[in-house]
């Protein structure tokens, strides 16, 4: 085969812009740190990096998604556990009520505490998470008890069902607990008859009339109570799940980042010692290019 200087000018170009198109290649993958940084350098791990990339994405938003349960569970278990206090505070102002060394007055300002307390708990009932009410089922958007002027309280608005979250694949936690069992219109009716009692409204006068009249809401104090404690139970049971799916989201997300860096990621020793192999054959090529090329009047023109 006959080969001509032309022939031999045009190959050695041809060499040299795919040395230099390989050492652009390694040049890229050294300042972005990426095996690809377009879709057709590796289209299979263009690919694998756009399922990573969805996985992860999926993954965070279900953190998020965890976040908010975290937020509804903690707000109601304070809430609840403020919720116990006032009750228990309520139920020692009955005992004392109940003994007859207390006066009308004495009744009177025990009254005023209870009434107080009870508007906190309705503040309670009310409590609201991004401006989401969490004690009043799926209806996020209204309270669960409203106020008139005159300062009657009414429930029209009251829900009871419960708030599902995904929190992972086909996985869904209760984020709300049963507003019925903590805050339940039987609670705040109770409490307005210890009201009622305590300022005299139905309070027999003398001493084993007044100790049946107050004292009979002990019970029915402690089954509130109650009730409040069984629900906070329930919801620590759930708290417990949450942390543990939580730990699993997080391992999930440092898997699925260290397959998408296994896949994308440049091996940055081996990018620079291709780099500097490359440019040892660049600097090779264009020497044995300078034999190659003949010279021509060009060269010795001034």
């Amino acid at each position: 085969m006959r080969v001509t200087q032309n022939m031999l000018n045009n190959n050695m170009l041809n060499n040299l812009r795919q040395n230099s198109a390989e050492m652009q290649r390694s040049m890229e993958q050294l300042s972005t740190g990426k095996k690809i940084n377009r879709p057709s350098d590796d289209p299979v791990v263009a690919m694998k990096g756009v399922d990573y990339r969805s996985e992860l994405s999926k993954v965070e938003q279900f953190e998020r998604n965890m976040s908010e349960v975290r937020s509804w569970m903690d707000t109601s278990d304070e809430a609840m556990n403020e919720a116990g206090q006032s009750l228990q505070r309520i139920r020692e102002l009955v005992v004392q009520a109940s003994n007859d060394t207390y006066d009308g007055d004495d009744r009177a300002n025990m009254a005023s505490e209870v009434e107080e307390i009870k508007n906190h708990l309705t503040e309670l009932a009310n409590s609201r998470v991004n401006n989401k009410y969490i004690f009043n089922g799926a209806n996020t958007l209204e309270p669960r008890f409203d106020i008139d002027e005159e300062g009657n309280r009414t429930s029209e608005n009251a829900n009871d069902d419960a708030v599902e979250i995904e929190v992972s694949d086909g996985v869904y936690i209760q984020s709300n607990i049963n507003p019925e069992n903590a805050f339940s219109d039987e609670m705040f009716n109770s409490l307005d008859e210890v009201v009622d009692a305590l300022r005299g409204g139905d309070l027999e006068e003398g001493e084993d009339g007044a100790e049946v009249r107050v004292s009979q809401f002990l019970d029915e104090l402690d089954d509130h109570n109650q009730n409040l404690v069984n629900e906070r139970a329930d919801l620590g049971a759930r708290m417990n799940r949450a942390d543990l799916i939580e730990n699993r989201l997080s391992q999930q997300k440092v898997t699925t980042n260290q397959l998408k860096s296994n896949n994308e990621d440049a091996d940055m020793s081996e990018v620079i010692m291709n780099l500097q192999m490359q440019e040892n054959v660049h600097r090779a090529s264009l020497g044995a290019g300078a034999r190659v090329l003949q010279p021509t009047l060009m060269d010795f023109l001034n």
